[in-house]
């Protein structure tokens, strides 16, 4: 029985972990859409939204199912818990990538406001503080999950300078305010991901040592 139960616990991390990896793809996608301009990528992105949402319901499912079928007690049910806790910020993510192809459909019938350089950086961060948030849980790493939270910060400063430099060129042009208001909401998406990480970061820290640290540093929340 704790060998199957333990074949369980595995296959929901896994679960997980496919989830993880379709998100980064999506967004990876919405990225390439904007900073290509290929408008292909996406409706890749807004098109592929629905098999997100759909994993989300399969995590729901195979909690439900151990948690009936296993009756699992201390850890392991904080760890279910914790997976629970999870998809729905995977998930997000995924709505944020969708948020970014929607904006880089309208972006890429107009004429680049600026060249591309801190957004690309900015989206490489945030991406990889969804992942290695996920790992961190994979592996019960809390110390891990630790030090992704304590990159939310560079993804905020990287938001505030590029809030600052847009807004300048919709003051200076106002022809260029369609474009900036754009690339604004790009940007929040990013940042927004980049709380989605640290969030999955901040579950895991609660699985591994038991303390609840969220709102115990700077401000954002779930998205």
């Amino acid at each position: 029985m704790e060998r199957h139960f333990e074949h369980e616990l595995d296959a929901l991390k896994a679960l997980l972990l496919t989830m993880g990896g379709e998100a980064e793809r999506q967004l990876d996608l919405a990225i390439r859409a904007l900073v290509e301009r290929d408008s292909a990528f996406a409706e890749q992105v807004i098109a592929g939204d629905a098999v997100i949402d759909e994993r989300e319901k399969e995590v729901d499912r195979h909690v439900v199912e151990l948690i009936v079928r296993e009756s699992p007690m201390a850890r392991d049910l904080r760890l279910v818990i914790t997976a629970i806790k999870i998809a729905p910020g995977l998930e997000r993510v995924a709505d944020h990538a969708v948020n970014i192809a929607e904006q880089a459909l309208t972006l890429n019938r107009l004429p680049p406001l600026k060249p591309f350089v801190t957004l690309p950086r900015m989206a490489e961060r945030a991406t990889a503080m969804v992942r290695e948030a996920l790992d961190a849980f994979i592996r019960n790493d809390s110390g891990a999950a630790r030090q992704v939270i304590a990159r939310d910060s560079i993804v905020d400063a990287m938001h505030e300078e590029i809030f600052r430099e847009v807004l300048t060129y919709m003051m200076e042009d106002p022809r260029t305010i369609p474009r900036g208001l754009a690339l604004l909401l790009v940007a929040r998406s990013l940042e927004r991901v980049a709380d989605q990480g640290t969030n999955i970061a901040e579950h895991v820290v609660y699985l591994v040592e038991g303390q609840d640290i969220r709102h115990q540093h700077g401000e954002g929340g779930p998205a």
